[in-house]
C-alpha cells in the first residue's frame, strides 16, 4: 500500500515533532506528534484533508489538556536545598561598599566572602555596615541594611 503525499507530510511532521521532543525533553511537542499520528492514519485510510486537520487539532488539544498536567506533576523535580540557602536571613558585614549602579559590593557571612547587591538599587551601603541576607540571585547575595 503506497502512502499518498498527505500521509507522507503527516509522517514527516510526526518525525520532526518527536525529534524536537527528544532533544528538549520538556513535554512541548509530544501532544502534537500524537495528533500528527492520528491525522496520518486518517490519511492512510482515505479521509479528506479537513478530517485530518480536525483530528490533528482535536487529538493534540485533548491530550494537551488532559494529560499534560499529570505528566508535569510526575516530572516535577523537588528543589534540593543547598548550604547556600542557609545564609538567607543571616546577618552579614559589608566588606566592600555595595553599589548596584557600578556593580560592586561584597559581604562576609558565616566566615565566607560573598559578592553582594543591595535590595534597593538607589542605596549605597558602606563597608562595615551590618546587613541581613534577603535572597540569593545567581551567585550574589541580595542584602538589606539593618536598622539601628
Amino acid at each position: 500500500m503506497a502512502l499518498d503525499m498527505q500521509a507522507i507530510c503527516w509522517l514527516l511532521l510526526l518525525v520532526i515533532l518527536v525529534l524536537i521532543e527528544a532533544l528538549t525533553l520538556g513535554l512541548t511537542t509530544i501532544w502534537f506528534a500524537a495528533g500528527a499520528a492520528a491525522a496520518c492514519l486518517l490519511s492512510i485510510f482515505g479521509q479528506g484533508i479537513w478530517v485530518q486537520l480536525i483530528a490533528f487539532c482535536a487529538v493534540s488539544f485533548v491530550l494537551l489538556v488532559l494529560t499534560r498536567p499529570l505528566a508535569m506533576k510526575r516530572m516535577k523535580k523537588e528543589k534540593t536545598p543547598t548550604n547556600a540557602d542557609g545564609v538567607i536571613g543571616q546577618a552579614a558585614v559589608v566588606t566592600e561598599m555595595i553599589d548596584n549602579l557600578v556593580g560592586k559590593g561584597a559581604v562576609q557571612v558565616r566566615g565566607q566572602e560573598w559578592t553582594a547587591r543591595s535590595d534597593d538599587d538607589a542605596k549605597v551601603i558602606p563597608a562595615g555596615t551590618r546587613v541581613t541576607v534577603e535572597a540569593i540571585k545567581g551567585v550574589k547575595l541580595i542584602v538589606k541594611e539593618e536598622l539601628s
